[in-house]
C-alpha cells in the first residue's frame, strides 16, 4: 500500500532563516518556485521579536505557527500586529489557555487546518510525566488521538505539515521521560510523508547535541525553539 501523503516531482532543498523576515517570494516568472514564509515559535519568548519589535522584520512572513509553551499575551501580540494567521498547539505548560486563550489566534489541536492549499495537522502536548496533568499524554493516549483523526486524514488525503509540541521518539528527543518523543509521530510521518514536522519541547540549552533541523524519511524535522523562518515551496503552474 502506497503512502497517502503528497506526491513529489523532485526533492527540493528548503532553506530556513534564523531571522524575522525571509526574502520576498519571486514575482512574475511562473516557472520559478514560489515560497510561503512560515515563522515557527516555541518555548522561549524572543526579545528580538517582542521587546524590539520591528514591522520590517515581519513584512514577508505569510503564516505564524506556535508549537506551544508560549504565553497567551505573546501570541496575541503577533495576531494583533501581523496581518497573517497565527496558528497554535498547546505545550505541556499551557494550562492557562483554558482560562485565557490567545486572542485572534487559531487553535489547530486535533484538526487539519488548510491554508493556501497546505494541510497542517496539530497535535500538542508532551509525554505524561505527572499522572493526570493537563496537556500530558501517554503513548497510548496520543495514539488514540491520532485514531480519532482517521476520517479527517482520509478526507484531506493526508497532510503536509505536522505541528506538535513534543518531538517524535528517537528523533531529536531526550532519554528522560518528560522529554521523550511519541512513537506515533514516526508512524504518521512514515505513512503520510509530510513535507515538514515542526515541534518544540527540547530547548537549545538542554543538550550540546541540540539539532535545529533533521530528516526522517521524506520529512524535514525542525525544532522551532525561540523562532525560525521556513520557506515552504509552493508548486506553481
Amino acid at each position: 500500500m502506497k503512502p497517502m501523503g503528497r506526491k513529489r516531482k523532485s526533492r527540493e532543498a528548503v532553506r530556513g532563516k534564523r531571522r524575522g523576515g525571509g526574502e520576498a517570494p519571486g514575482g512574475g516568472d511562473h516557472n520559478r518556485m514560489e515560497v510561503m514564509n512560515i515563522m515557527i515559535l516555541t518555548d522561549h519568548e524572543s526579545k528580538l521579536l517582542y521587546d524590539y519589535y520591528e514591522p520590517e522584520r515581519m513584512k514577508n512572513i505569510d503564516l505564524i505557527i506556535s508549537c506551544g509553551d508560549l504565553s497567551s499575551d505573546y501570541l496575541t501580540f503577533f495576531a494583533t500586529l501581523c496581518q497573517v494567521p497565527v496558528l497554535y498547539v498547546r505545550g505541556n505548560h499551557d494550562g492557562q489557555y483554558a482560562e485565557k486563550p490567545p486572542e485572534g489566534c487559531i487553535c489547530i489541536e486535533d484538526d487539519i487546518f488548510v491554508y493556501r492549499g497546505v494541510r497542517i495537522l496539530g497535535l500538542g502536548g508532551s509525554m505524561e510525566y505527572i499522572p493526570g496533568a493537563v496537556n500530558q499524554y501517554t503513548e497510548r493516549q496520543m495514539r488514540r488521538r491520532v485514531r480519532r483523526l482517521s476520517f479527517k486524514l482520509w478526507r484531506r488525503r493526508g497532510f503536509d505539515i505536522l505541528v506538535a509540541h513534543a518531538p517524535a521518539y528517537q528523533v531529536n528527543d531526550l532519554e528522560d521521560l518528560p522529554h521523550r518523543g511519541f512513537a506515533v509521530f514516526r508512524t504518521l510521518m512514515e505513512k503520510y510523508r509530510p513535507r515538514f514536522f515542526f515541534h518544540g519541547h527540547v530547548h537549545a540549552n538542554y543538550s550540546s547535541n541540540f539539532k535545529r533541523r533533521d530528516t526522517f524519511g521524506d520529512t524535514t524535522v525542525i525544532n522551532a525553539y525561540d523562532f525560525y523562518v521556513v520557506e515552504y515551496p509552493m508548486e506553481t503552474l
